[in-house]
């Protein structure tokens, strides 16, 4: 059944195996890093003898790398070889936001710090693309004049990513990796994200377990595949728990108050910048956090806010995210990797804001 009251939709809910043995497939860098308990960049390096641009590897791990290899009997492929002496090492970095005012800085920055110290890494040069002209707003890679081709290839950037540019980039055959999870366009992208579905979900089995019987996701729910991804995990999770759920566009006052006064006792903010302002909304009806209200916040806030409180929620793995975008961007210029496609787990936060349901809050 759904219901909507001043703009919230309220929804009632419906009532690793053995292996398998098969063809066996060829040894990648993948595998050796895996085996021997490095990257895949560092497995490269040691194949390619590559010890220069400063690049240093310790003994017992490039002896552990060449274990690997004698144990697995890999041999290199012939592509990757060719290209270890003949790609520019010169990987191109596009952001679709700025990333280096203070508004979005604190975001961005872990992001480009792992893409940094991966590059360092791998003797690689980034190339930030900040010449394409901004057209409706929004920067344009394709644009005229547009120099994303000086580089071997490029890491994408941003909350939002152009379909366009993604469709001609994947029809082209550009190499390039997004930073973020992305929709197929017209055909698989490859990209590094953060597993929202799966964090979101986790914590909303936590508000179910501490009695929760009717909660609600504040935000969009659409857009980026960022948002669209919690509002999936949230859903499936309450679906799953029986837990009454519902969606509130936006962390506005009346469409809060119409929540509460349905019986929601727990809020999922989509955007955790909003905190200090649901807070505050809380605070002018006289609800205390979490004791009438528990506030869970999915994710880290994309816009500088001061928050006083310990917020129950997630973080993402940005720095990662950003060392393991140039990982599946090397496999893809060398032909050898398999894993294009790669989600990250979030860390869980216990914090401070998700408590029991009050009682004698939860009706229908």
């Amino acid at each position: 059944m759904i219901t909507r009251t001043c703009g919230y939709t309220h929804y009632m809910p419906a009532e690793k195996g053995p292996a398998v043995t098969g063809p066996r497939r060829r040894v990648t860098q993948r595998d050796i890093a895996r085996l021997s308990g490095v990257s895949q960049a560092t497995v490269s390096l040691v194949l390619n003898n590559r010890l220069d641009g400063g690049v240093r590897i310790a003994a017992d791990t490039r002896q552990r790398v060449l274990d690997a290899i004698r144990e697995t009997g890999y041999v290199a492929d012939p592509i990757a070889r060719r290209l270890a002496d003949h790609y520019n090492r010169i990987i191109g970095v596009f952001t679709y936001e700025p990333v280096f005012p203070s508004g979005a800085r604190d975001f961005f920055h872990p992001f480009l710090l792992g893409l940094e110290e991966q590059a360092e890494r791998l003797g690689c040069d980034l190339l930030l693309l900040t010449s394409a002209p901004v057209d409706g707003g929004r920067r344009r890679m394709f644009a005229e004049g547009s120099r994303i081709r000086l580089a071997d290839g490029c890491v994408l950037l941003g909350q939002e990513v152009d379909r366009g540019d993604l469709e001609r980039l994947v029809a082209e055959g550009i190499p390039f990796v997004s930073v973020g999870r992305r929709d197929d366009a017209g055909g698989p992208v490859p990209y590094v994200g953060a597993d929202y579905p799966a964090a979101t979900a986790a914590l909303v089995a936590r508000a179910a377990e501490l009695g929760h019987q009717k909660i609600a996701y504040v935000g969009r729910g659409e857009g980026p595949e960022s948002y669209a991804d919690r509002l999936r995990g949230f859903r499936a999770a309450a679906a799953k728990a029986g837990v009454a759920y519902g969606r509130v566009p936006a962390a506005a006052g009346e469409k809060l108050d119409a929540a509460v006064a349905e019986g929601v006792t727990a809020v999922f903010l989509e955007e955790p910048a909003d905190v200090p302002a649901v807070t505050a909304w809380a605070a002018g009806r006289g609800l205390d956090v979490p004791g009438d209200l528990s506030v869970v916040a999915l994710g880290d806030p994309t816009r500088p806010v001061s928050i006083d409180l310990d917020v129950t929620g997630f973080t993402i793995p940005r720095r990662e995210m950003g060392r393991q975008a140039l990982d599946v961007f090397l496999g893809l210029l060398g032909g050898t990797e398999e894993d294009v496609q790669r989600l990250l787990p979030c860390e869980l936060h216990d914090g401070a804001t998700l408590a029991p349901a009050p009682t004698g809050r939860n009706h229908s």
